[in-house]
């Protein structure tokens, strides 16, 4: 693509997310609904949009939920199911349920796997009750621990609750994350080691959250990995490299082709947006849902 044509079309979903985002913060800052004249127009739907909690923490989460409801998001996660009834109070859901474990104390050892059970247990009996469809966990970080261990460990860790995931029609999606920026020693840090330890689950109720953000410092080739990987993803998340921060041009990521590429593939799941927002959040979460509705 030339490089004039790009700059044109990254500029003008800019824009329009931009405006879209003016119309619902002025309205929401007073207190009114958005009447026909002011409403944007609706969203295209091929994908079903979710936000982060974590990434809006200083925003209540009642303003949050009232706004994301507004801009046409579906769901709120990475909420606790204490949260849940507020994100539910405004006719959202939560595509992932979090709270169950640690990021550095997951399945990879067999110590930690009488917890995790109960408590991912507990999680996917809430979800199921609730309607959600996934809930989250975490291979937990190397310390020393090879990675064929580890993927024995986490396997074996696995296969003690995935039979109930399978009763209760509830996805467990094992993050993807980066070891290299953010989360250090953190085992499952690349798709191929995710995919070998989905195998040998061997259950359709676990599958990988592929993080777009820490699978490009790790790997890069997202287009391509989806694309040859996408029956063993069962979430993804978003985020601009460098920084985590908005995923407009200010960014390497091309998230209109990657969002292109995932609906190509067929997934009906979620999309989690999961950036940082270095600008007023709203806004940026508003611009965010714009570039991702493809």
């Amino acid at each position: 693509m030339p490089q004039a044509e790009q700059f044109n079309r990254r500029t003008a979903a800019k824009a329009a997310g931009t405006a879209l985002a003016a119309t619902f913060v002025a309205s929401l800052a007073a207190g009114e609904s958005r009447s026909e004249e002011t409403a944007p127009s609706a969203p295209k739907g091929n994908v079903k949009q979710s936000l982060c909690r974590w990434c809006y923490g200083d925003v209540p989460l009642d303003k949050l939920a009232a706004a994301a409801k507004a801009i046409g998001y579906q769901s709120i996660e990475l909420v606790t199911p204490e949260e849940f009834p507020t994100v539910q109070a405004a006719g959202l859901t939560c595509a992932m349920l979090s709270g169950a474990d640690a990021i550095d104390r997951g399945f990879n050892r067999p110590q930690h796997h009488e917890q995790l059970k109960i408590a991912l247990a507990d999680h996917i009996e809430f979800a199921a009750k609730h309607g959600m469809p996934n809930v989250i966990c975490f291979s937990g970080n190397r310390r020393g621990m090879s990675d064929d261990e580890g993927l024995e460990h986490c396997t074996a860790g696995l296969k003690q609750i995935v039979g109930l995931a399978e009763q209760k029609n509830v996805t467990i999606c094992m993050e993807l994350l980066n070891s290299r920026v953010d989360h250090g020693d953190y085992m499952c840090d690349r798709t191929p080691w995710g995919v070998e330890l989905v195998k040998q689950v061997g259950s359709p109720r676990f599958k990988l959250l592929y993080d777009i953000y820490h699978m490009q410092i790790m790997e890069g080739d997202v287009i391509r990995t989806i694309r040859d990987n996408q029956q063993y993803i069962g979430h993804y998340h978003t985020g601009g490299n460098p920084g985590r921060h908005e995923i407009d041009d200010t960014q390497e990521l091309n998230y209109p082709a990657i969002m292109r590429a995932i609906v190509e593939t067929g997934y009906d799941g979620y999309v989690g947006q999961e950036f940082i927002p270095s600008r007023d959040p709203l806004t940026s979460l508003a611009e965010g849902f714009k570039i991702c509705d493809v």
